[in-house]
């Protein structure tokens, strides 16, 4: 054994992380990120506390207004935190809510019946990573004001004034030493208070942003609730019911409210939420939603001869191309994970299931021809899918550790731990002979797609297994496809996927489609983590023997401005595509995990991304055509 010493391990090394301190020392733990999803993240805890004030019946106001510094400011008209002193602490109730974990009102169930935030962290996180932030509360006549910084107090409570009004107000400033990005984007609020707007119909919100010369505003109240909810994400689709079908009830003190729309697409969206939280991953809510949907149509179907012959059903045909929401209230919900995705209640279960099926019994009585409709639309996606089972020979993965059956045009890499592998799927034979000739061989596999890949959008399931380019995608990454039994993300072979597309309109296009076929059928990989986009530079700068490379406008501005000290004469390139580049440009730009910049692909929220690809992908123009009109001003054209 070495003699060298070596530092003693005892008591006096073990550190204990007081108030706020392990938040700051370990954000990822408490918001996720520490990139713009957990920025905004931020918003979401303390709006959610309004939100539960609403739940409550005590709130119906909401407003929030990215002031004109960067910091955000979040106002409602509940009750009010509490200011008078908590017995036990010897502090005022407010600060201990924003100065100590795991506080709060939500564990009382006097106080809160039905909440989001359970957990007692989400306000003291956002104080403990702002580097300002100020409270303002209007309670029982009086106003009170108090301030923190990283955390800590700066200003104690104190009494300003008298109000009539009850209410909380927020104003925070992210800090920058925290956060790699500290600017609030529009969009991304807008879509989480259109959604908490939705569910809660007895709400307004108001969203603006006072940062430009001409500020954005947006008021979100819908009166028709989870139903206006539907129409919203099926607005580029065509419906195949005139209005959507709207069940509520309560069970054992569980309320259930379930809104529905079949449409002519071909796949399953279900936007479910417990407590006005997005499950995307579902739980024994959807388990009861699913069972009595496919008990209900196939008990009328059969009762009616509208099913005939041996043919088989499976749950899954009845739900292709519906688009649904379910919004349940659980006193006590059980999260699988601090993440709040999944939920694990087996009472719901059963007091979802009970409500759809007594509700869909009765609404299909009373509508035989929207039933028929309805029975018709499964029946041929009955057909679709058996045909789709005959068609699975074709994408089937054959004996991976041999390399047996993948693609020929695939230039696999040589190392066999997916966790290690990554695959480039690569724009056109030119680019592609590019990275082919650029990449590291041990661990980087290329896929080069001729041409742009079937719109799966518009498409069923037999023919988008007929197109060559989506059977090379399927047979090289290995899991099946969501709409085959065998989809299995164990048997990933990459575990980076990285799309890399030129830097043009036809590009961006591609890049789409490629995107939609893995939001709507392979899913999992997205949430996983596994999806990804390359960043190519767009210019290539070169002075003398001196070049560099810009990723945008800006960067390219920056780099001039520091060429133009000297006297050299100065070049700037405009790369048009990914081929232009020689194999070592395209390693040292894009393809070198030590210099390149990747952008993963995530799903912030379900419905806003549903909604999009819908508009964007699907038949309907209209839609469309105004998403393009509304986004122009943030387009970036090379014409």
């Amino acid at each position: 054994m070495s003699q060298t010493s070596k530092p003693e391990y005892k008591a006096s090394n073990i550190q204990v992380l007081e108030g706020l301190e392990a938040v700051r020392k370990r954000p990822s733990m408490y918001i996720g990120d520490t990139s713009t999803r957990g920025l905004h993240h931020l918003i979401n805890e303390v709006v959610d506390n309004s939100i539960d004030e609403a739940l409550g019946g005590y709130c119906d106001y909401i407003s929030l207004t990215i002031n004109s510094d960067g910091s955000i400011t979040i106002m409602d008209n509940g009750r009010g935190i509490p200011v008078d002193i908590h017995k036990k602490f010897g502090i005022p109730a407010v600060e201990l809510v924003l100065t100590k974990l795991h506080a709060g009102g939500k564990f009382d169930k006097d106080s809160y019946k039905v909440s989001g935030g359970l957990h007692g962290v989400g306000v003291s996180c956002v104080n403990a990573l702002s580097k300002i932030f100020d409270v303002e509360i209007h309670r029982d006549g009086d106003i009170h004001v108090m301030s923190f910084a990283f955390g800590k107090t700066t200003q104690p409570l104190k009494k300003v004034g008298s109000t009539d009004k009850n209410g909380t107000k927020i104003t925070f400033t992210p800090d920058e030493t925290i956060f790699q990005v500290t600017e609030f984007r529009f969009d991304i609020i807008a879509e989480r208070m259109r959604e908490l707007a939705f569910l809660n119909p007895e709400i307004t919100v108001e969203l603006e942003d006072v940062r430009e010369e001409e500020p954005l505003k947006e008021v979100f109240h819908y009166e028709g609730g989870i139903i206006d909810f539907v129409k919203y994400l099926d607005e580029g689709r065509e419906p195949l019911v005139p209005e959507p079908m709207y069940f509520s009830g309560e069970i054992e003190n569980v309320p259930v409210e379930v809104a529905m729309q079949y449409n002519n697409s071909y796949s399953e969206n279900v936007h479910s939420y417990v407590n006005n939280i997005n499950t995307h991953e579902g739980g024994t809510h959807i388990a009861g939603f699913r069972r009595a949907l496919t008990r209900a149509l196939k008990n009328y179907g059969d009762k009616n001869r509208l099913i005939k012959g041996k043919m088989t059903i499976s749950g899954e045909d009845f739900r292709e191309g519906l688009t649904s929401v379910v919004s349940i209230k659980v006193p006590e919900p059980q999260f699988e994970g601090q993440t709040k995705t999944k939920l694990g209640n087996s009472e719901v279960q059963s007091a979802v299931e009970v409500v759809v099926y007594e509700k869909l019994n009765e609404y299909l009585e009373l509508n035989p021809k929207i039933a028929k409709t309805v029975i018709d639309k499964v029946l041929k996606a009955a057909e679709a899918r058996e045909a789709a089972r005959k068609a699975r020979q074709l994408v089937q993965r054959k004996s991976a550790m041999a390399g047996m059956g993948l693609p020929g045009k695939l230039a696999d890499c040589s190392i066999n731990d997916p966790a290690h592998c990554e695959i480039y799927m690569v724009e056109g034979d030119s680019a592609g002979g590019s990275a082919k000739a650029g990449r590291n061989r041990s661990f980087q596999a290329i896929l080069p797609l001729r041409g742009k890949i079937l719109n799966v959008e518009k498409a069923r399931v037999g023919k988008i297994l007929e197109n060559n380019e989506i059977k090379a995608i399927i047979t090289a990454l290995g899991v099946g496809v969501g709409f085959i039994e065998d989809f299995d993300i164990t048997n990933l072979r990459y575990h980076k996927i990285i799309v890399m597309t030129d830097a043009d309109v036809d590009g961006s296009h591609i890049r789409t489609l490629l995107l939609t076929f893995f939001y709507r059928y392979m899913q999992p990989l997205i949430e996983g983590g596994h999806v990804y986009i390359a960043t190519p530079p767009l210019y290539k700068i070169t002075q003398g023997n001196k070049m560099d490379y810009a990723w945008d406008d800006d960067s390219r501005d920056q780099i001039l401005k520091n060429m133009k000290k000297t006297t050299r004469k100065i070049d700037v390139s405009r790369y048009k595509g990914l081929g232009e580049m020689n194999p070592e440009q395209l390693w040292e730009t894009t393809m070198n995990p030590e210099t390149r910049t990747l952008q993963q692909v995530t799903v912030e929220s379900a419905a806003a991304a549903d909604k999009l690809f819908t508009v964007l992908m699907g038949d309907m123009v209209e839609p469309r055509r105004a998403f393009i009109e509304r986004n122009s001003k943030y387009a970036n054209l090379d014409i």
